[in-house]
């Protein structure tokens, strides 16, 4: 009876134990909250999120709309990645201060530097609004009335909801469009760059590495949020003040080891957990592909230069980090999706869903669902992909294409709403091309561009194309752009933009970048975009219903959580280690042996300060080191996407112990389909920060700003 009773309690551990989701915060409770103490966690749903006491997600802000931050010290302290904050370091630099190679320390408050334009965005409160939201939709007769009904209530709703004066609202929709969460917010915009380690440290092993276990990156930088003295949002003022925040996370040099748990909090930007079999077959097989060979392109080029020219470097490094970072992703998103064998674990799911369906008597409603999915994913793929070389060739990898789009678009501007609207965009586009102009070089896009238009004109769906473009002579047309079109310099496009407004348009239309991307633009809008909307249209509608189909036949135990959509989220784990393929085996941990092994001197992506080799060969470590050894990453189960980086990683008590940044190459498919077996994030040890902070920077101002929790024995070397 005894072995029985264990093997039952075993049971139950197991089955409440469950890894993998991106929750909601404000409903935790129940079922999130079991399976997180299943887990070792001793944290409540009132610590996590609370609107009556300060809470956790207190000191978790988005940062700059697109990473996530959280608040490490009384004094608005924040700590995010080395490469959310990459822009902002680089906007910083130059090559007499290249604090990209040598890092930042502001060793005093006014040291600190200002970044405009940036956001910190902190969250007050989570409504549900679904209701509202639905109010008059239902009736309508299409699914484009529907939405424009839904647009219009949350236009109202958002205005009207009740807030302070100095707080905004939001709404935004989750399982595809079935429940609907309004978030009061404060967004903080006097943010000032505090520390940032060198590249070598902070990019360690860059695009080499990037997804990729083991890891040995340092990706960390911190800024501080600034207030009015009232502590509320204000922009830049040289008279406010460090922000006081309601709450902030102690530091833990305790260390970590598998089988521990681990928390995350952040802002995963987009995931596609429930799409149907089709359209994950499509995305293996069609559509990453098409991307991957666009960006693999540009990114040989850009690579070329960067490594003979520093100025071009300091240009297009963050440029370069950006396209490479999806580009990688994609990769191994396919890799995972393979070895997971997502396709089938969708099909049976399907045919468990349909089951269901037919013991619940709802084949009326829901039976058509999955023919439906077949029938709409087929007719679709040509437009995705004609859509997707569009995007990645002519609006992102191309910069003379996609400042000639820019141009394009405030023709259209004229055409649809008048003189007036055009000289207002055109002024505001000046302005906005000022910065892009800065990081170009025209060398460097020209060999871009001659690659790219290539592959365009040769991998689009030819019926969509104009008979212009499928017949250009590519090297002609490169070099005959290059020559004479006034896009390639910001001077040249000012001298486009300035006259009255017809001679601009005059002006514009003799330009051979314009009217190349016009020739493109105008057979993409009336060949491809209409009807790539039409059939995502029914796909938008046919989802929803399959999700709220989910919903219903699902039972209340079914952990069924909503996709990410940018907005806050929990997501628990452990610490663990993983076999990628035969006789491979990871364990969680990687230390700073591991970087002096990846170390090449002079190197562009694994080179290395002196002063940490220095450290390293001392075994310097301070009160960080265990074991005579210098922790650098670990992994987890976390379910984690892009939006994430920069999120604070917990332990069971709440205290910080790492910050994600990465997830391991292949597990990256857990956009699309989630396994514990496979998927791992990947974060910087909490130790390696403060190492870095103390030992390498010297920064005590800042090691005297935090609320570190030490081991009752200290393990390393001081």
């Amino acid at each position: 009876m005894k072995f029985l009773r264990l093997l039952f309690i075993l049971f139950i551990v197991q089955v409440q134990a469950q890894q993998g989701g991106m929750w909601i915060p404000s409903l935790l409770k129940g079922m999130n909250e079991n399976e997180i103490k299943a887990l070792g966690g001793k944290l409540t749903a009132e610590q996590i999120y609370s609107i009556n006491q300060s809470s956790m997600k207190d000191a978790v802000p988005q940062f700059d709309g697109g990473c996530t931050a959280e608040v490490i010290s009384p004094k608005g302290l924040i700590l995010t990645n080395h490469h959310c904050g990459y822009d902002n370091i680089q906007n910083h630099s130059t090559v007499e201060h290249d604090y990209l190679a040598n890092g930042f320390w502001a060793y005093k408050m006014e040291e600190e530097l200002p970044n405009p334009g940036v956001v910190v965005t902190f969250v007050v409160k989570i409504d549900d609004v679904t209701k509202q939201v639905f109010e008059g939709v239902n009736g309508l007769p299409t699914e484009a009335d529907k939405q424009k009904k839904i647009q219009e209530n949350i236009a109202a709703i958002t205005k009207s909801y009740p807030r302070e004066s100095w707080q905004d609202a939001m709404i935004r929709n989750f399982y595809d469009g079935n429940q609907y969460l309004l978030f009061v917010v404060e967004n903080f915009k006097d943010v000032r760059l505090v520390g940032a380690p060198p590249s070598s440290i902070g990019k360690f092993g860059s695009d080499t590495d990037n997804w990729v276990w083991p890891r040995h990156t340092g990706d960390f930088s911190l800024f501080r949020v600034y207030a009015d003295k009232n502590n509320r949002p204000a922009e830049y003022s040289k008279d406010n003040v460090p922000y006081t925040p309601k709450h902030y996370f102690p530091i833990s040099a305790k260390g970590i080891k598998e089988g521990d748990f681990t928390m995350v909090m952040g802002y995963p930007g987009r995931t596609t957990e429930y799409l149907p079999s089709y359209a994950v077959e499509q995305i293996m097989n069609d559509l990453n592909p098409a991307r991957i060979e666009v960006r693999d392109a540009a990114l040989k080029v850009q690579d070329g230069f960067m490594r003979k020219d520093q100025a071009i470097k300091i240009q297009y490094a963050s440029k370069y980090a950006s396209v490479a970072n999806y580009w990688k992703k994609w990769m191994g998103e396919a890799k995972g999706l393979k070895k997971a064998n997502a396709v089938g674990a969708k099909q049976k799911f399907e045919k468990d869903f349909m089951d269901k369906v037919v013991a619940a008597k709802r084949e009326a409603e829901y039976g058509q669902l999955l023919p439906e999915f077949k029938q709409n994913y087929a007719a679709i793929k040509d437009y995705a992909i004609a859509r997707d070389y569009f995007t990645e060739v002519v609006l992102r990898n191309s910069e003379i294409l996609s400042f000639g789009y820019r141009l394009f678009q405030l023709e259209q501007v004229y055409n649809s709403k008048g003189e007036q609207a055009f000289n207002d965009r055109k002024n505001n586009l000046i302005k906005g091309f000022e910065p892009l102009y800065k990081d170009y070089n025209a060398q460097v896009d020209e060999k871009v561009f001659e690659k790219l238009i290539a592959i365009y004109t040769k991998k689009s769906p030819q019926q969509f194309l104009p008979e212009a473009v499928k017949n250009l002579n590519v090297e002609n047309t490169t070099s005959t752009l290059f020559k004479n079109s006034k896009l390639t310099s910001f001077n040249g496009l000012k001298d486009l933009l300035s006259g009255e407004t017809k001679t601009v348009l005059e002006k514009l239309n003799q330009d051979p970048a314009f009217a190349l991307v016009k020739t493109i633009a105008e057979a993409y809008n009336k060949n491809v975009a209409p009807k790539y909307e039409e059939l995502n249209l029914k796909n938008i509608a046919l989802q929803r219903t399959y999700m709220k189909a989910i919903l219903e036949l699902s039972p209340k135990s079914a952990r069924i959580f909503p996709d990410a959509n940018s907005t806050l989220r929990v997501t628990y784990g452990k610490v663990k280690g993983y076999k990628p393929m035969d006789a491979v085996v990871y364990t969680p941990v990687t230390y700073l042996d591991g970087v002096m092994e990846k170390y090449i001197p002079g190197d562009y992506e694994f080179d290395l300060p002196q002063k940490l080799i220095e450290l390293y060969n001392s075994k310097d470590y301070g009160k960080y080191g265990e074991n005579g050894k210098m922790p650098v990453a670990f992994i987890a189960t976390n379910h984690t996407t892009g939006g994430n980086s920069g999120s604070p990683a917990f332990d069971a008590n709440g205290n910080l112990i790492g910050l994600n940044f990465d997830r391991v190459w292949e597990g990256t498919m857990s956009d699309v389909y989630y396994s514990p077996e496979i998927c791992r994030n990947i974060m910087v040890d909490a130790r390696y920060i403060l190492f870095i902070i103390d030992k390498f920077a010297g920064a005590q101002n800042l090691i005297n700003e935090l609320k570190i929790i030490y081991p009752t024995e200290k393990k390393g070397k001081k």
